[in-house]
């Protein structure tokens, strides 16, 4: 939603992205052959001297909306990818669609108000943005829409930053308002205590969403000015899981392209019942700064990639750095995408965990 001078609008309806390439060159996990073990060793190295937040991101295809078979079954499936990604502290949604050259499409980065039967992506982008978004936001963020119809059968994301009424914390989520502050500087901000709104030390125009650092007293006094802050800063700061981001992409290749971090994803990992099995127990990945794992449709990721203009004649081994099957000896004969989110992310969680604390330990150790 924007600031002052037709300030940008910083809020989960925008897709900002940098450009980054799309050869970010994955580095191949649990022995595969990397390109070059020299470039690897220097890598890791460079990266774990950095003091970003190490990220975690999962793409989804939008076609997987396409296979609900009414509006509320497609509410339910993204209810269930948003309670798997809040659940296991993912920082980004990527909604990917399968169009053959990459492109923007504003229609679907920023969902239209006006198109009432959306389906695919834009459907998925939204419903996930919604459940994100606190509850006592919702309403000055999101216009009615029929996509919404059935969001309040759902079951609550209950993620950090969704704080009750009574309750303080040293970050909350908050609107600006209409009405002007007090002291007539600064903006007044609806964070959700009760009918006591804050006053930020910055004029932005109403009905843009920010990140308020509180403090630790409880001081609403209309003199005392609070900061807007960015959103990673809980987690920086005090290590508190602040919701995702969701970005769309056109396809596969977009979604490594326009990735929002510096860098770029370091390390790509694919999953499929086509891909390579190994214990969770055993699997190792090496430190990484922005760890992407991909999911697949219907027809899987190797369809997505074969539909990808930008990435003709790849194997999707080429692609990731590590390609994997989460969920060998099944009992039925697919795996829904949904599903799947579940089963990979907690196949992931000691691995990525493990990951973590070797990044940890050698970013204090190059300090």
């Amino acid at each position: 939603m924007g600031k002052g001078k037709k300030k940008k609008r910083r809020s989960d309806f925008e897709a900002g992205t940098e450009d980054n390439s799309v050869e970010n060159e994955a580095e191949p996990i649990n022995g595969g052959e990397s390109r070059s073990k020299e470039k690897k060793n220097k890598t890791h190295k460079d990266k774990c001297k950095s003091t970003e937040t190490p990220t975690v991101t999962v793409a989804v295809p939008g076609s997987i909306i396409h296979n609900a078979q009414s509006l509320e079954l497609a509410t339910r499936l993204a209810g269930q990818i948003a309670r798997a990604a809040t659940i296991f502290r993912i920082d980004e949604i990527v909604v990917f669609d399968s169009k053959s050259t990459s492109g923007d499409d504003p229609t679907v980065a920023i969902p239209d108000a006006s198109d009432e039967n959306e389906t695919g992506a834009p459907f998925l982008i939204r419903i996930l943005r919604y459940l994100e978004t606190p509850q006592y936001l919702r309403k000055s963020l999101f216009p009615k829409h029929n996509s919404l119809k059935f969001v309040g059968m759902l079951p609550p994301l209950d993620a950090p930053h969704h704080l009750r009424k009574h309750e303080w914390g040293p970050y909350r989520e908050g609107v600006t308002l209409k009405e002007r502050a007090p002291s007539s500087v600064g903006t007044l901000v609806d964070v959700g205590l009760n009918k006591d709104n804050v006053v930020i030390d910055q004029v932005l125009e109403p009905g843009i969403r920010v990140t308020v650092a509180m403090g630790t007293n409880r001081n609403l006094d209309a003199d005392f000015s609070h900061k807007v802050v960015s959103s990673s800063k809980p987690r920086e700061e005090v290590g508190t899981y602040w919701g995702y981001k969701v970005r769309y992409a056109s396809n596969i290749s977009s979604v490594f392209k326009e990735c929002p971090f510096k860098g770029g994803y370091d390390h790509l990992i694919g999953t499929s019942e086509h891909g390579l099995t190994i214990k969770s127990s055993e699997l190792t990945i090496p430190p990484f700064r922005h760890l992407l794992i991909a999911f697949g449709g219907l027809a899987g990721l190797e369809e997505s990639i074969e539909e990808d203009h930008s990435l003709k004649g790849k194997n999707v081994r080429e692609i990731f750095g590590s390609y994997l099957n989460t969920c060998p000896n099944q009992g039925s004969r697919t795996i829904r995408t949904e599903e799947a989110i579940f089963i990979s992310l907690q196949y992931f969680q000691e691995p990525i965990n493990q990951a973590l604390q070797r990044f940890e330990h050698l970013s204090h150790g190059s300090s």
